[in-house]
């Protein structure tokens, strides 16, 4: 099959992600242009993120510096060797600091790519995006980077999926127990029982991260508090903020 990229740069906004792609041969070669281009997109609110090696780009643009990132385990002390400003984190599929978000091997890149589908156009579709690709909705690791759709789905309970189906398409809205138990054909008591064996949460907890979460994702987009609260269905910011201070 051929291929043909353009070589032409698109108009940016900071809506726009832009990715670099991991190679075969490890590291590349990169025209002073193009990793001018990585870091003022950045610089302008964008998200950049790379896959497999693909992260010494982001070196070479000087997004690494400060930032914890990672990359193949094969490449991971090279690239602290040559970005040691950077924080090289080990075993785990992707990091997301500040809008930099590299992955490791390339096939962390799916992971990636649900992560970045779940924060910006929510839990509901990166969801569907992975049942349709049947990979798990999975994270690796002690690291938080991942979203709480994918933290809390790696388990095998039919009832509890089918209650964050309901949850991950409309957390934004009041859902009483009584609902999400009639819909899944359980008492409220088995549900909370079932929901917090699979997750370590109740269905209100696992509602209340997604909120927060969403929240946290239009703030970081120059939302106020405010309006970030009634956004994702807070009557107002007071709770979002209790919520926010949460360790």
């Amino acid at each position: 099959m051929a291929l043909h990229a353009d070589r032409d740069w698109p108009e940016l906004t900071p809506d726009d992600l832009v990715l670099v792609p991991g190679w075969r041969s490890g590291y590349g070669a990169f025209a002073s242009a193009t990793l001018q281009r990585l870091a003022a997109h950045h610089a302008a609110g964008g998200t950049v993120a790379s896959v497999c090696a693909g992260a010494d780009a982001l070196g070479r643009a000087g997004l690494l510096d400060g930032r914890r990132c990672t990359t193949h385990h094969d490449l991971q002390d090279r690239l602290a060797r040559s970005y040691p400003a950077a924080t090289v984190v080990r075993d785990v599929l992707y990091v997301s600091d500040d809008r930099v978000v590299t992955s490791a091997g390339i096939a962390s890149g799916i992971d990636l790519a649900l992560h970045l589908v779940a924060l910006r156009h929510g839990p509901a579709a990166a969801a569907r995006v992975a049942r349709e690709m049947v990979v798990y909705a999975r994270r690796n690791g002690d690291e938080q980077q991942a979203s709480a759709m994918l933290r809390h789905r790696a388990h095998l309970s039919d009832v509890v999926h089918r209650v964050q189906d309901r949850i991950d398409a409309d957390f934004a809205a009041p859902l009483p127990l009584t609902d999400l138990a009639t819909a899944a054909g359980v008492s409220e008591r088995t549900l909370t029982r079932l929901f917090t064996a699979a997750t370590g949460r109740t269905p209100l907890r696992y509602q209340q991260v997604l909120r927060v979460e969403r929240a946290e994702y239009l703030i970081g987009h120059g939302s106020t508090v405010e309006a970030a609260a009634h956004a994702v269905g807070f009557t107002d910011a007071r709770m979002l903020r209790r919520l926010r201070a949460r360790p």
